[in-house]
């Protein structure tokens, strides 16, 4: 009988060693899951920081280029009234040197 005793007693111990194993392992498997998911909550807000620094940055590229459009159209037009007035005051000058 002792020595059933004394294999009830090794197979506890090894029952018991078997469960605080186990538990480790699913404490380390979750400690590892959770490294992984703050990882890739990081490099998800990192992404969309970057996202959003492009797109602040083509929005101002944007306005940049609609203001230097405006202007080249205002220097285009301001050119062509002073070439018009220009015109018409040549027209008005051989006009008044023109016998009549």
């Amino acid at each position: 009988m002792g020595n059933q005793e004394e294999q009830s007693l090794k197979e506890a111990k090894r029952l018991e060693k078997r469960a605080a194993e186990e538990a480790e392992r699913l404490a380390k498997e979750q400690e590892r899951k959770k490294a992984y998911l703050a990882r890739e909550q990081a490099i998800e807000k990192a992404q969309k920081e970057k996202e959003t620094k492009r797109s602040e940055k083509r929005a101002a590229e944007e306005i940049e280029q609609l203001a230097r459009d405006q202007a080249r159209r205002e220097a285009l037009s301001a050119r062509e009234r002073a070439t018009a007035e220009a015109q018409e005051a040549k027209k008005l000058k051989a006009k008044k040197q023109s016998p009549e």
